[in-house]
């Protein structure tokens, strides 16, 4: 490709609009990468401290023991603030002297509510690569079909038309598309792929709930300093 055809002469050259949709679409690429790298750390992160808590509380652990370092800990895993918010609601209850239903159902409800904020969390930004991947080839496909008639305005104004008066302002418009493919292929890419991560974090974490939910219910009863991950 020579000089005149190049990525830099064909956007310099370009229309107005073509100009601002290539600087829009080139802008929320950087952005759709920089949530694909965070996410990339955000869930391994999760999934590490998941899987450290988990192996934790099934070593047979004081439930009472864990739930003081849950409630100490900053930079506490979704699952140990999914088991701090059911305990503490389980020892609020019993407490309370309610019955063993109300203690149950109750710790069931609270870890619930705070299964949907902890995936809430995890999810954030995921509609935002979800919305780049879906619309950006529509406004690469703008600046194409802009670029174009741009292109057949000019052309009309010469009295003969060859391929080479033509191709500059078709390859300019082109840049738009693949512009906006550039920007969406990587945003479909990472979301399906964090979508399925997240996917399997909610099933553990659904899963934990529900092993917890059992153990309460064996421990119902017993002294509020015995129960342990057994």
């Amino acid at each position: 490709m020579n000089q005149d055809l190049s990525i830099i002469s064909l956007v310099m050259g370009a229309s107005w609009v073509v100009q601002l949709v290539i600087a829009g679409l080139l802008l929320v690429s950087l952005a759709s990468w920089s949530v694909i790298f965070a996410k990339l750390v955000g869930l391994s992160r999760v999934r590490g401290r998941n899987d450290q808590f988990e192996q934790e509380f099934w070593s047979g652990k004081n439930l009472n023991d864990l739930y003081q370092s849950a409630n100490s800990r900053v930079d506490a895993a979704p699952m140990e603030r999914l088991f701090a918010s059911g305990m503490r609601e389980f020892l609020k209850l019993r407490e309370r002297r309610l019955d063993t239903g109300a203690q149950l159902d109750g710790a069931r409800r609270a870890m619930r509510a705070s299964l949907q904020r902890e995936l809430d969390a995890i999810e954030g930004n995921l509609g935002f690569l979800g919305t780049v991947g879906s619309v950006s080839p529509y406004v690469g496909l703008f600046g194409t079909v802009w670029g174009i008639m741009h292109a057949f305005v000019g052309l009309s104004n010469l009295q003969q038309v060859t391929l080479a008066t033509v191709a500059p302002g078709i390859a300019e418009s082109l840049v738009a598309t693949a512009i906006g493919l550039f920007a969406a292929i990587p945003a479909v890419i990472g979301y399906n792929r964090f979508a399925r991560d997240i996917d399997r974090i909610a099933i553990q974490l659904e899963s934990f709930t529900e092993e917890f939910s059992n153990i309460l219910q064996r421990n119902i009863g017993t002294p509020a300093t015995a129960p342990t991950a057994h």
